[in-house]
């Protein structure tokens, strides 16, 4: 019996080591991750509250995620005031930051430019996507639905992402989108998605 029960033991203390060792390997790989994503998702924050209120300037309104009330502190003048960051938020926690347009002409509501952070390849990957309705189609057995599609911008492993190109996208993208609001002619955005990145998803809703 005593054999038995040592063999027993000899079989768990390999698995509790492998688990202990494995258990260490995650703390640190979601360790880097959420220090990564700490500093890019403050910069991204920060580029996009830039894009929102240089549109508010010519009152094209834009929705912010994170809203702005959860992540800054306005002691001074809003927007245009100096702000610092809301204790207790914690960007390494935000795992969506977009900007949604609310114009109601040339059926821009919903047009938006999206960062998502998701899971391929086993590895954590920062994607960026630009999304669009293009219309409605008539179902016989659910009605008008909106249809939309969806762009992939960029997609890179965290570790992977770069800053610098990034703001190098986002300004191609902001010029044009900027453009096309002042011209009040959304086809020049839509073209210039068009032609410039894959079309990767067609949705209704």
């Amino acid at each position: 019996m005593a054999a038995k029960k040592a063999k027993g033991d000899d079989w768990f203390s390999s698995l509790d080591a492998e688990l202990e060792k494995k258990t260490k390997e995650i703390i640190e790989d979601v360790g880097e991750q959420n220090v990564a994503r700490l500093e890019l998702n403050k910069t991204l924050i920060e580029d996009f509250w830039k894009v929102w209120k240089r549109f508010n300037k010519i009152n094209v309104h834009f929705a912010l995620e994170p809203s702005y009330t959860n992540w800054a502190v306005f002691p001074d003048t809003f927007p245009d005031g100096d702000w610092h960051w809301r204790p207790g938020f914690n960007p390494a926690a935000v795992q969506t930051i977009q900007l949604l347009d609310r114009s109601m002409d040339q059926g821009r509501v919903g047009d938006a430019l999206k960062v998502n952070y998701v899971e391929a390849d086993g590895k954590v990957h920062l994607r960026v996507t630009f999304e669009y309705c293009e219309g409605e189609h008539y179902y016989k057995y659910s009605g008008w639905k909106r249809i939309w599609t969806v762009h992939t911008l960029y997609e890179q492993p965290l570790d992977h992402a770069n800053v610098d190109d990034l703001h190098r996208l986002f300004a191609d993208l902001v010029r044009t989108w900027y453009e096309s609001h002042l011209r009040r002619n959304r086809d020049v955005l839509i073209k210039y998605l068009k032609q410039t990145f894959e079309k990767i998803e067609t949705f209704n809703q």
